[in-house]
């Protein structure tokens, strides 16, 4: 799988980052250090002088925009596009015919045996452990999952506490810089430059309905928050219309999911603070997919690497592919 993005450019000596809007426009936008004063630990980050690379495109009218704009190429990933068996329609961003299912406690009585069984079992066990934790945390992992009550990475994954900062969102989208701040890019902040966390690991799942919501979308009119939060992530949208436009509804749900997912790892290179850590190679990023339909895990790692003869600049390609069954 081979992704491409444009390099950084400096306008009139104010330094730009390229960035991937909803329509997948190239715009620039000047930006500065961050400084992160989160607990007290101020961070300063700053992109040495050898990005000092002059960005290029190329006219396009790829999907219907007018030749006037600069293309930004979407991230390609090789999406599995096996049908994902039956999967409810949307209307608007409603599921319809939600199957009943035992949705776990019912009463907080049986939450406070839960406790307590983990108290008992667990936490008494390794309460040096949990003390220390108490103090300070020290995780490797910064996790970005959807926050569908299906697919806890702790429990799918086994994440032990203080092991992964974790973040949950609709759809488990990574907005790129320009969007503004939001709970996810906060929390990615105080990951990377506080905590100093060594990867960090984007999680998406089959039967998304956030997905299913952003595909269903028929217009620009984002009237709830939930289509508005997923228009975020309307490249992959985009780039799912124009590779899979003869596959159903579902299939082609399934391969925006994981569209999206590389779509959220392009994003983070939006940040100069993860960029940099990227280039340094003191930060690892990755994408994950869990198909609870059949109990299986791919897991891929991006590989940043640059083509100084490439015009488009950076080139982007995933590595160490792998699926867990």
């Amino acid at each position: 799988m081979v992704w491409q993005c444009l390099k950084c450019s400096y306008i009139t000596g104010i330094r730009t980052r390229p960035i991937i809007t909803t329509l997948g426009f190239h715009v620039c936008l000047p930006f500065s250090g961050f400084t992160n004063s989160l607990v007290g630990f101020p961070r300063n980050c700053s992109i040495s002088s050898s990005e000092k690379l002059q960005a290029k495109g190329e006219d396009t009218d790829r999907l219907g925009l007018p030749s006037s704009y600069k293309e930004v190429p979407f991230l390609r990933s090789d999406a599995s596009i096996n049908s994902l068996g039956p999967v409810q329609q949307l209307t608007s961003v409603k599921v319809q015919n939600v199957p009943k299912t035992d949705g776990g406690p019912t009463s907080f009585d049986e939450m406070k045996r839960r406790f307590l069984n983990f108290k008992k079992h667990k936490y008494l066990e390794e309460v040096e452990h949990f003390q220390t934790l108490a103090e300070v945390q020290s995780p490797k992992f910064m996790v970005i999952a959807c926050v569908d009550s299906r697919v806890c990475p702790s429990n799918v994954l086994g994440f032990k506490p203080g092991e992964a900062f974790m973040v949950r969102n609709v759809a488990n989208i990574v907005p790129p810089l320009e969007n503004g701040p939001t709970e996810t890019n906060a929390a990615l902040e105080f990951a990377v430059n506080t905590l100093e966390v060594e990867n960090i690991f984007v999680i998406g799942h089959s039967n998304c309905a956030g997905i299913q919501a952003l595909m269903s979308m028929q217009d620009e009119k984002n009237h709830s928050f939930v289509e508005k939060w997923v228009a975020t992530a309307k490249v992959a949208k985009l780039r799912t219309k124009a590779d899979a436009s003869g596959l159903s509804f579902d299939q082609q749900c399934k391969h925006c999911e994981k569209e999206s997912i590389n779509c959220s790892l392009l994003n983070l290179l939006t940040y100069p603070w993860i960029e940099e850590k990227v280039r340094k190679e003191m930060l690892s990023v990755h994408g994950g997919y869990y198909d609870f339909l059949n109990c299986t895990f791919e897991k891929w790692t991006l590989d940043f690497k640059e083509i100084s003869n490439v015009g488009q600049g950076w080139i982007f390609s995933a590595k160490d592919r792998e699926l867990w069954c």
